[in-house]
């Protein structure tokens, strides 16, 4: 019998991996990504408080247009850097979630760039 690897237990594994040297401070929160099929996740995030500052996604009631594509990932990076700009936040740590930087998760870190968040 073929034994399938379990690929998001080993992103989970990656991303504890990275977790253990990223965290998010009040001066300099984690912006954290997360990926499904049919779409996209950010979140702005002080660890030491444990308290989500900022959140867009795809999912979103303004969101027009299928969220599980490059566009809409750099769409939701845009939208997240507005927010994060709007609460006061200018810097983040950057935060892949255990995925490969490339595709969807790059989109978003450069919509969220050129909104103007520095990482």
């Amino acid at each position: 019998m073929i034994k399938r690897v379990d690929t998001e237990a080993a992103r989970i594994k990656r991303h504890e991996r990275v977790r253990k040297n990223i965290s998010g401070t009040a001066q300099r929160p984690r912006l954290n990504v997360y990926r499904s099929l049919n779409h996209i996740y950010a979140q702005v995030i002080d660890d030491e408080k444990g308290v989500t500052l900022v959140a867009a996604s795809s999912m979103d009631k303004d969101f027009e247009g299928y969220g599980g594509n490059v566009e809409a990932a750099k769409k939701v990076g845009v939208k997240v850097a507005e927010k994060a700009l709007a609460a006061g936040i200018k810097q983040v740590v950057f935060d892949r979630g255990g995925y490969v930087y490339h595709g969807r998760v790059a989109a978003l870190a450069e919509g969220a760039r050129e909104g103007g968040l520095e990482f």
